[in-house]
């Protein structure tokens, strides 16, 4: 997988790129990442990639010269352009598992109030947002999907069933887990755990799962409740 990044700020990726999944992918050649300086793609002496907004109003607007030349010179003709965007389709472990199968994806990050429409409209294949929240820009936003969708690529985790047993896998929360010692400061393992009985731990593992989902879900339809 060939993924490019467009920003102005290049050396926020510098901590996230290099460590976890996604240098081991990076090691055994399965993607490459590529960062790239909108700043670089401007014409002027300034290098200026943002001006005031048509029509007024407070904040700056991203120019669409600079970023159309960019996605220009990455750009091929499998490449998805994704802008990272507050209006965009929420970001979930579907998503995330229909992104890891692209071949090559083009992230845009935001800054200031917005960008050019026009960006928007002739340019972005999709737009994604990772929650109903305001960030700074969309470096963040690329990172989390970055880091999500690279340990799905096959090949880049030694243990593959890990991956298969992750929350939102079945439309489930994953179940509760616990490891050495068994009992610390008196806050105990569930004796179940430490059965021995397979049945028993696959049947408390499962009854957990419904446990944390329907929480999650009453949680979540609390938060989204202004939707309805």
């Amino acid at each position: 997988m060939l993924i490019d990044v467009l920003t102005i700020f290049r050396n926020m990726f510098d901590g996230s790129l290099s460590c976890g999944n996604i240098r081991i992918a990076k090691e055994k050649d399965l993607i490459d990442i590529r960062i790239w300086d909108i700043r670089d793609f401007t014409s002027d002496k300034h290098r200026m990639v943002d001006d005031y907004p048509y029509g007024g109003g407070p904040g700056m607007v991203m120019k669409i010269e600079p970023i159309f030349r960019a996605v220009k010179t990455c750009s091929d003709e499998t490449a998805k352009v994704i802008l990272l965007s507050p209006q965009g389709r929420l970001f979930t472990q579907v998503v995330a598992k229909e992104l890891s199968k692209e071949g090559h994806l083009i992230f845009i990050c935001g800054r200031y109030k917005g960008i050019d429409e026009r960006v928007r409209e002739y340019l972005v294949d999709e737009e994604i947002s990772i929650g109903d929240y305001v960030l700074s820009g969309g470096e963040l936003a690329a990172m989390v999907i970055i880091d999500s969708i690279v340990r799905l690529i096959p090949g880049v985790l030694e243990n593959r069933e890990s991956v298969l047993t992750d929350s939102f896998e079945e439309n489930t929360l994953d179940t509760p887990y616990y490891t050495r010692p068994p009992d610390f400061e008196g806050m105990k393992v569930p004796e179940v755990l430490l059965s021995g009985n397979h049945a028993l731990i696959r049947d408390w593992r499962k009854q957990k799962q419904e446990e944390r989902t329907k929480i999650w879900l009453e949680e979540r339809s609390k938060a989204y409740g202004y939707h309805k």
